[in-house]
């Protein structure tokens, strides 16, 4: 047997989302040997792979932040200091792999010339050397590693497994990342606050592998804490794999209540009605949220603050950065104040929450169906992104109305998610009325014969249109504690 991976590895390997190892292990297609991937069995499974030098993963991660939208692309490669650490490891690890190999080949010639001693006086050992000669041959002639062998070695220099317990999940560290940020990217609900080192919400205990520093922390840890393997996860990177204690949070009532003021970093027209905001917080405030949630915005104005309620149409991996998708709306205070141009860039916008339960079950891997109208999209989006972050959903469908012909106002997301990822599918609708649209909605659905019961359903948009969806597709099969809505 060669090599045996963690998923995690051998979906960074292969060039696939690990939902999709899980699922092929599930059905058999692939054989797992105590919850790890054979080497051998990746090469059988997906022999392009093999042929593909340049690794099809590289390929998908570019993709990948492409769809994402990310602003900073992030080096590939840690700092010399990791990477001078993870060659020394490989070389120590090598360097006892050719001791042993030495301390073999010494024992397997004393033993060749011992037998051949024996079957001199006695012919009964004559067949004992002729097998012992012809396993050599069969060693000594087997075909030199391959190219998924040699890109393990490589993947194992340019980043670290992080083990997340008690937990179980596990992430990769690459580049310059932190293990929060890294955590953070991988769809990780980790406990923390400013991301700087200072409020020490981020805490954890190194329970095996090697870490080091890569910025500095003006929390103290107490020195019982730093014997006990305590750190700082937005201080630290994995230098060797690693495993970690620390607690995540599984649902909304962990994520504590927060106020802040951030800045409005732009202001985008997404359609002729509909702008993104863009707001960044403090480095030293970030916003810890679900995907999927909501907070309350607030600005000052001419004739008093003006409020509104706006789910987040970001990712948690990007807690600085804070996009919301506004429609131009009468009734909606802030919403008239962004697109008369009183709100303008620079300036500062309270941020208070977030609320809601519209968000995934961790611990799931249920295909998700979710369902927008209009900008609904923002926390469908929200979801999305995360859930491709984890790769631990099994398939992804989409289904968006819109009611304006302008509706689809980021429908390029949507292709470039379709071709980043083989198990995301998307159907772009359109009807006049939200009540009428939720039927087509619900018989697009029905027609792609997804087994709905299997499923995690999430309908956004308003309540015109959120109230016979959600009735529609449950009485297709969806189950009401895994559908949730939101009614914006």
């Amino acid at each position: 047997m060669s090599q045996l991976l963690s998923l995690a590895r051998a979906a960074q390997l292969v060039g696939v989302p690990r939902g999709v190892l899980q699922k092929m292990v599930l059905t058999g297609e692939l054989a797992a040997f105590d919850g790890k991937l054979d080497v051998d069995e990746l090469r059988r499974a997906f022999p392009a792979a093999v042929i593909d030098d340049a690794g099809a993963f590289e390929k998908v991660t570019q993709i990948r932040e492409t769809a994402f939208g990310r602003r900073v692309r992030e080096r590939t490669l840690p700092s010399q200091e990791v990477l001078a650490q993870r060659l020394f490891a490989q070389g120590q690890e090598l360097a006892d792999l050719r001791r042993l190999a030495q301390a073999y080949h010494a024992l397997v010639v004393e033993a060749q010339s011992r037998i051949a001693q024996l079957a001199a006086a006695d012919r009964r050992w004559v067949d004992v050397m002729d097998m012992l000669e012809q396993g050599l041959k069969r060693v000594l002639g087997a075909e030199p590693a391959g190219t998924l062998d040699a890109m393990v070695n490589v993947l194992q220099l340019i980043s670290a497994q992080v083990t997340v317990l008690p937990s179980g999940r596990q992430f990769l560290v690459e580049g310059n990342d932190s293990i929060l940020q890294a955590g953070l990217k991988a769809g990780m609900r980790f406990a923390y606050g400013c991301g700087t080192g200072t409020c020490g919400l981020c805490k954890a205990r190194v329970v095996s592998g090697e870490v080091r520093p890569i910025q500095h922390s003006d929390y103290p840890l107490s020195e019982a804490e730093k014997q006990q393997g305590y750190v700082l996860l937005c201080t630290q990177t994995a230098v060797t794999d690693v495993a970690v204690e620390t607690l995540e949070a599984r649902g909304p009532a962990d994520i504590p209540a927060q106020d802040l003021v951030a800045t409005v970093r732009a202001i985008e027209p997404l359609a002729p009605d509909t702008r993104l905001l863009h707001l960044q917080t403090p480095r030293s405030n970030r916003l810890r949220f679900l995907a999927g949630q909501s907070v309350t915005l607030g600005v000052a104005g001419e004739h008093g603050d003006v409020q509104q309620v706006a789910p987040l149409a970001s990712c948690p991996c990007d807690e600085r950065n804070l996009h919301f998708h506004i429609a131009r709306d009468d009734d909606a205070p802030l919403a008239q104040a962004l697109f008369a141009g009183g709100i303008r860039t620079g300036m500062p916008v309270s941020v208070r929450g977030p609320s809601g339960d519209f968000v995934l079950d961790a611990e799931s891997a249920r295909p998700l169906v979710l369902v927008a109208c209009d900008t609904g999209f923002a926390p469908i989006k929200s979801l999305l992104e995360h859930a491709m972050a984890g790769e631990q959903v099994e398939a992804f469908d989409l289904y968006w109305l819109a009611t304006r012909t302008d509706g689809h106002y980021l429908a390029n997301q949507c292709r470039a998610w379709a071709a980043a990822f083989d198990n995301f599918s998307h159907r772009l609708l359109t009807d006049g009325s939200p009540a009428a649209g939720a039927w087509q909605v619900v018989e697009a659905v029905v027609a792609s014969r997804r087994e709905l019961a299997q499923c995690d359903v999430f309908v956004a948009g308003p309540a015109e249109f959120v109230q016979p969806a959600v009735q529609g597709l449950q009485g297709a099969g969806a189950l009401p504690g895994r559908t949730h809505a939101l009614v914006l």
